[in-house]
Order: structure tokens, then sequence, then C-alpha cells
């Protein structure tokens, strides 16, 4: 499974690189976030692109696990 770091970047740079991913063809990859707002602007674009997504709590991050249906 591809890993995409968006740990210490703000928005919108961690939905492009989650972007990117989606539009390269992936259908599944996990997001490394590390700020609220990234996690809930990712989450949303996972969700109106059809992935399915879980996540994982961590110590200072937050692992989005995206799976398109």
């Amino acid at each position: 499974m591809k890993t995409v770091d968006a740990r210490g970047l703000s928005c919108p740079q961690p939905v492009i690189l989650a972007t990117r991913e989606i539009i390269t063809g992936e259908k599944e990859f996990e997001v490394l976030v590390d700020s609220e707002a990234s996690y809930e602007n990712v989450t949303r674009i996972l969700e109106n692109k059809g992935f399915k997504f879980s996540t994982e709590e961590k110590e200072d991050h937050q692992v989005i696990k995206a799976l398109l249906i």
C-alpha cells in the first residue's frame, strides 16, 4: 500500500497529495496527517471521490487508510 506523508504540511497540500493519488488511479493508499484541518479536508475529498476510509490514531498523527469501493 502506498503511503503519502503529509505531516507538517498545511492545507491545501495534503488534499493535493491525496488527489494526486486518486488521479493516478490508486485504489488503496494511506495518508498521514497531523492536524485536524488536514484530516477533515482529506477525508472530505475521499468521500466525494467514492472512497471508503478508516482512521488509525498514532501518538502524534493520524493514518487515513483509503480504499476505492
